[in-house]
């Protein structure tokens, strides 16, 4: 039984995407209304497969949505026909954007790219900074699995050196690397969503965080030395040692067939989606869910590898979209709150009172509050995602006086400083279930200081070209 209803709701969310795309060409009121009913569908579903206290949270926002509707007599009707449509297309990234990793499963893709920059990593302050890049670039194709894929090549590379010295090294590095993704991967659901509700430029934005994101690198490159001091522990002569025995000197700085495959692969698929969203003008949203569904299919069956494309695909019906029902029912949960916020008006006060205060206190202004809205919700167990999704929503209705590039700026640091020390999300709980520290001391405790300098970093970078334009 419990197989069937998963094929139930595996059809009912897969036609909730493929009814979205198919209403962005044939604009009719039934088809709406259809999509609207899937939405609720989708949702009913993705609350079945929770824990009572996984529930707790999307419940919440649901109830929260009506009262705003209630209170501000406003139709239940169009809010939740409204809110139930609000994020389809996030949801389809949500969907699809994952199973570009069953690629990486096929090849030693990482294992040829370690090999290659192996005369590259043979120093602490070398090793740091490759660990922060390639996380980096795993995370457009693994999201926060990077931080796990990482983890265990580094425990390869490293045999059994053991401590909390080396795990704040290795912990530190993979934390704050996928952290700064957010502010320019446009495979991360959070940075695409804002630059899109926002109508950000998106080449202005992704530059701009790719930059943010380098310079912080650096910054994390700096703390790791004085980390390492403060542990008074000897990588550099342990990395020569193993990158010895696990690489090897004809393997290290070859340029390998995978090598070359993997970077063809990445090229093609972000060279097309820039493409089709610079040329033809394509939602950055709409677009990317079909292009990495192509080009892993298209990979699939260039390679002929039928047999573990079936695997996936029966995992993908089964074991992975049950996995991914929290993260479905709170953005469903959101979009309600989203379309009630927006339907009644709230939204524009609360924007309004906020810009009140800024006007009050003259070195406050927005630019520097929205960061604390995602680091504060974080520690409720409010992910960045549904914030940034929640935020964006309110202020696509507000006409603000500054560039939404820095908005969009503003609003992902502080979701990278959730990511750092919230001890209640993803990114630290997968770190620790790796190395086996708390999440307290892989997040908060091993990355405060980092975060403050991180931010003040942000805010002044924020506030000079504020006073330039």
């Amino acid at each position: 039984m419990e197989k069937v209803t998963l094929y139930v709701y595996a059809a009912i969310i897969n036609l909730y995407i493929v009814l979205f795309y198919f209403t962005r060409t044939v604009q009719h009121d039934n088809l709406l209304t259809i999509l609207s009913v899937l939405g609720v569908f989708s949702l009913l579903f993705s609350l079945l497969y929770l824990s009572g206290r996984k529930r707790v949270l999307p419940v919440a926002l649901i109830i929260f949505a009506f009262l705003i509707l209630i209170l501000s007599d406003t139709s239940l009707a169009e809010g939740m026909l409204q809110g139930f449509r609000q994020m389809t297309s996030l949801i389809a990234i949500l969907l699809i954007v994952p199973i570009i990793s069953w690629i990486l499963d096929e090849e030693p893709y990482i294992e040829k790219i370690m090999a290659l920059a192996g005369n590259f990593l043979n120093t602490s302050r070398k090793f740091y900074f490759g660990i922060m890049l390639i996380t980096q670039i795993l995370s457009f194709f693994l999201l926060f699995g990077s931080i796990q894929t990482v983890y265990q090549l580094i425990q390869q590379l490293l045999g059994d050196r053991k401590g909390e010295g080396w795990e704040n090294f290795k912990g530190t590095a993979l934390l704050r690397a996928f952290s700064l993704c957010t502010l320019w991967v446009i495979s991360i659901p959070s940075f695409v969503f804002i630059v899109n509700f926002l109508d950000a430029s998106l080449w202005i934005s992704m530059l701009q965080g790719a930059f943010i994101s380098f310079c912080a690198i650096l910054l994390a490159v700096i703390f790791s030395y004085y980390e390492e001091k403060h542990y008074n522990i000897d990588i550099n002569s342990a990395l020569r040692e193993e990158i010895e025995k696990a690489i090897g000197s004809q393997e290290r700085g070859k340029v390998s067939r995978e090598v070359l495959e993997f970077a063809s692969l990445f090229v093609l698929i972000f060279g097309t989606i820039f493409f089709l969203h610079g040329v033809f003008g394509l939602e950055i949203l709409i677009i990317i869910p079909p292009v990495i569904l192509s080009y892993t299919l298209i990979y699939f069956f260039k390679k002929r590898r039928f047999n573990s494309l079936n695997k996936n695909i029966k995992h993908y019906f089964t074991g992975y979209l049950k996995s991914k029902s929290q993260q479905f029912s709170i953005l469903l949960s959101v979009g309600l709150v989203i379309a009630s916020l927006n339907l009644s008006g709230w939204g524009k006060t609360i924007i309004d009172g906020i810009l009140t205060v800024e006007g009050t206190i003259p070195f406050l202004n927005i630019l520097s509050i929205l960061p604390f809205v995602p680091m504060i919700l974080s520690f409720f167990g409010i992910g960045p995602l549904p914030v940034l999704v929640l935020v964006g929503g309110v202020l696509q209705n507000v006409s603000l006086p500054y560039p939404p590039e820095l908005l969009v700026l503003s609003i992902t640091s502080g979701s990278v400083i959730s990511a750092l020390l919230s001890p209640f999300i993803l990114p630290a709980i997968v770190l620790s279930s790796e190395n086996g520290l708390s999440i307290f001391k892989n997040g908060f405790q091993f990355n405060i200081l980092y975060a403050v300098v991180f931010y003040a970093f942000v805010q002044a970078y924020l506030q000079i070209v504020t006073i330039l334009i």
